[in-house]
């Protein structure tokens, strides 16, 4: 199965903009507090929050008063917030700039934070790998220092606003590898491992503490992750955590079972390669958000109970999409604009 994520890129030229009322004030500025301490990660990504905030799109509580959307989360009961980083993409949302802006705002919160590397200048996943333009035509070891030179670039612009993050992703859903074809896992699997190095040495020079991430979607499915990180292993690939996606949208089941099959999965990783494992993506349509809720609920208990205490956390996918923004549907906010009931097992 593949991400939901590919099947909608391609909307992104024909957003719906959404008018809201110009009488609406401005919500406030966040003050800056004490990073939370909670060992569990609970949280969101929520990379399109500019470019909403710039279509003129706002967030709402239950109550109905206008939020900052990220002072919004942390009142849910979320404490981390994840940013994806595109190389060059075209408009600037996600890039450096974008990235580190956004990366201010949750560290004034006192939010914790991941840093999402997909090596591409537009979506990566499972279906679509696609080097930058400008590293169309590198060799591995040219994309190799690309990696280095990009992964660095960011993180030295972070550490430059006193923002530390606390995880770092390199690659993004990475099922089959990644800037294809040369990382192409499943026909360079010691290519695809090079890469990862490269992305590790890099963050691990500027923020020694993070923990490197390597992440698959479909967490349910045992056989995926087993070959990939057999493979690595086999490759000498150096990573802290596994990081995985699930969507019982694309399980071809029930939710209850796709969260069974990706507990067993974090077990059997953890036994088997002795790594940290993390949810790093939910999602689900978002008007079921009561099966929503008990979803969310089930898989924050099962990856708390993980062996050796090595499930680090759960992050849904942009929740604060709605009313059909670029086509995607399973935000967890309803049409106006105020958070479902889904997000309460945050809070829990």
């Amino acid at each position: 199965m593949m991400n939901l994520k590919r099947h909608f890129h391609f909307l992104m030229a024909s957003v719906l903009l959404i008018s809201c009322s110009n009488n609406t004030p401005a919500p406030a500025e966040p003050t800056p507090v004490t990073p939370v301490t909670s060992t569990f990660a609970k949280g969101a990504d929520i990379s399109w929050i500019t470019e909403m905030e710039a279509k003129g799109i706002k967030f709402y509580n239950a109550a109905g008063t206008q939020m900052e959307g990220m002072a919004l989360m942390k009142s849910l009961g979320m404490n981390t917030i994840r940013l994806r980083v595109w190389v060059n993409p075209s408009p600037s949302y996600n890039d450096k700039a974008d990235v580190v802006a956004k990366a201010i705002r949750a560290k004034n919160l006192g939010m914790r934070i991941m840093i999402d590397f997909h090596y591409s200048d537009n979506w990566a996943d499972p279906g679509k790998q696609t080097k930058p333009a400008a590293w169309a035509n590198m060799d591995l070891a040219g994309l190799k220092t690309a990696i280095t030179n990009h992964t660095t670039d960011v993180l030295n612009e972070l550490k430059k606003n006193n923002v530390t993050p606390e995880w770092v992703q390199v690659g993004n859903e990475t099922n089959d590898g990644m800037l294809w074809p040369t990382g192409r896992a499943s026909t360079n699997m010691s290519g695809f491992a090079q890469m990862i190095n490269a992305g590790y040495d890099a963050v691990k020079a500027v923020f020694p503490q993070a923990k490197v991430i390597v992440h698959l979607a479909n967490g349910y499915d045992n056989s995926l992750f087993r070959w990939m990180f057999d493979g690595l292993k086999s490759n000498g690939a150096k990573y802290d955590v596994i990081g995985m996606s699930l969507y019982p949208t694309w399980a071809n089941s029930t939710w209850q079972v796709a969260n069974q099959n990706c507990l067993n999965n974090m077990n059997d990783m953890v036994s088997r390669y002795g790594k940290e494992v993390m949810i790093v993506e939910i999602g689900m349509p978002w008007d079921q958000a009561t099966e929503c809720q008990a979803f969310i609920k089930d898989i924050i208990t099962k990856t708390k109970s993980v062996s050796s205490s090595k499930g680090l956390g759960v992050l849904y996918w942009e929740p604060q999409a709605y009313n059909n923004w670029v086509g995607y549907t399973l935000g967890a906010f309803d049409n106006t604009g105020k958070p479902t009931v889904a997000l309460n097992s945050f809070a829990d």
